[in-house]
């Protein structure tokens, strides 16, 4: 018996405080596959619909994709995106049925330009259509800011267990195969239990490369494995900070089948000790000059066998809605006389527009970045600069995060301003793998000095060729300092906001 499975990813993690909507357009310009392109373009990359493929092929699932599409974070999502992609979701699930299971793939961030919470509503407005039979699977993003209510609506929810993300596709594969035992099985169902320590987002978001959410994540792989019990998976939510919601902060997903009261002692137990990490020790920041500093004591040139210095500055993050057009950290660099730089991706349509009237070779007089929102990070740096290289900003990235996924930051080009070599982008994006400088003429292997602007993806790439990595807090719309942002919406009392005795959430649970 041939299995027809709906499959589809719509995914964005919101920064409610970011100013720009995030239209149908900023998911078509970074990747957006529909139909019977999604598998061909997707199958193979290190990405959930590929996992999910996987693990269809070696069921013999008939797949129903109506779309694969991601864009990066930024503001709430308008309704003309939700009208392309989500609409095309649930148009499939009422006209291509019946259905024996869907999978999704989405963020547990997006937020809807009307303040809704995206990811619960499609999946309640799925449930709805496929009714309450079908057995509906959801990935999330480590970032979620998961609704309780959506386990309600679905049965599996789990989430990838590394940041960064370089398990995407096999986490596409765990809820596949949630799914294909389901199918296979008795009648049971599986459901998740959740549980919310009262926290805007774990230590430093919840890197998975050092303490305490790397010792969490592996207690919970280490549960997930075993198996006993009834118990199917055990994921962990950072959270996500830079979003005013009710549904605000990290949370524990506890998949299980016939085991409730297992369930919710694994989740009581993990959201307990995440809420004891509340205040656990974060790697040191530099300012812009600081870092500066830093790097005039590794060029021109430096030590080539250790590696370039990293900079990253996780303040302008694009990948965390950060406009991605602060000039700090490049001011700093520039006024410091630093050579032998590489900065990127810095956000500027109108300056790439600019260098390519001129062509490359030629000089242009302009002021840089800075646009957006100069009280966060940095009013527009004026320089003369050079044309390096002209792109399209297509690239396919090579790194462990998204592995041989198709992407874009739009038209782009490398300009020299100084010693800083400057990758400017019309779209904005988090600089996370070596594809997008090397896609413009630039290798950051062969630099003294990578400045970026990321918060933590970037070491999946960049940390194998690194001398040293330092962060930098350059003052953006991303920056780790909360007292900076105005919440109306969260849930209070909530730490770091409120003051809370330190027994409150074990009384709670």
């Amino acid at each position: 018996m041939t299995r027809k499975v709906l499959l589809a990813q719509f995914m964005h993690e919101t920064n409610t405080f970011c100013k720009r909507i995030t239209g149908e357009a900023a998911f078509r310009g970074f990747y957006c596959h529909e139909g019977e392109a999604v598998p061909a373009a997707l199958d193979g990359t290190q990405n959930e619909v590929a996992g999910v493929i996987d693990v269809a092929r070696e069921h013999g699932w008939r797949l129903v994709t109506p779309v694969a599409t991601f864009a990066t974070p930024g503001g709430p999502v308008g309704a003309d995106a939700w009208s392309a992609f989500a609409t095309a979701i649930l148009r499939a699930a009422r006209q291509q049925g019946p259905f024996d299971a869907a999978i999704l793939s989405l963020h547990g961030a997006m937020v809807l330009s009307n303040g809704g919470d995206g990811d619960a509503r499609l999946v309640a407005e799925l449930r709805q259509i496929l009714g309450p039979q079908v057995p509906i699977a959801v990935t999330l993003d480590l970032h979620a800011n998961l609704a309780p209510e959506m386990a309600e609506t679905a049965d599996a929810i789990l989430s990838y267990r590394t940041f960064p993300h370089v398990d995407m596709a096999d986490t596409g594969r765990r809820a596949a195969r949630i799914v294909a035992q389901t199918l296979a099985g008795d009648g049971s169902r599986p459901q998740t239990v959740i549980r919310k320590p009262p926290m805007i987002t774990m230590p430093e978001g919840g890197r998975t490369d050092r303490a305490p959410m790397e010792g969490l994540m592996a207690e919970a792989e280490a549960l997930s494995e075993e198996r006993a019990g009834g118990v199917l998976d055990v994921s962990l939510n950072a959270g996500f900070s830079f979003s005013d919601v009710p549904e605000i902060g990290p949370s524990v997903t506890v998949v299980h089948a016939g085991a409730p009261e297992r369930a919710a002692q694994i989740a009581d137990a993990l959201a307990a000790r995440m809420w004891a990490t509340r205040d656990s020790e974060q790697e040191p920041l530099l300012t812009p000059e600081e870092a500066a500093e830093l790097a005039l004591a590794r060029v021109p040139g430096g030590d080539s066998d250790a590696g370039p210095l990293v900079l990253a500055d996780i303040a302008d993050n694009p990948g965390d809605g950060a406009y991605g057009d602060s000039t700090s950290l490049l001011r700093a660099l520039y006024e410091a006389d630093v050579e032998d730089a590489l900065l990127g991706a810095l956000s500027d349509p109108e300056a790439v527009a600019m260098a390519a009237r001129v062509g490359v070779g030629a000089w242009l007089d302009l002021a840089l970045g800075g646009k957006c929102d100069p009280a966060r990070g940095g009013a527009p740096l004026r320089v003369r600069a050079e044309v390096l290289h002209l792109g399209d900003g297509n690239f396919i990235c090579g790194g462990p995060m998204w592995k041989g996924v198709a992407q874009s930051a739009g038209r782009s080009a490398l300009l020299r301003v100084g010693g800083v070599r400057v990758l400017v982008t019309s779209l904005a994006i988090q600089a996370l793998d070596l594809e997008i400088f090397r896609s413009n003429g630039a290798d950051p292997a062969d630099a003294g000095v990578v400045a970026l602007k990321s918060a933590q993806h970037f070491r999946a790439a960049y940390a194998p060729i690194a001398g040293r990595i330092a962060l930098v807090d350059g003052g953006g719309l991303a920056s780790p300092r909360l007292d900076r942002l105005r919440y109306t919406r969260v849930p209070r009392p909530i730490h770091p906001l409120d003051d809370l005795p330190g027994e409150k959430f074990m009384n709670d649970v």
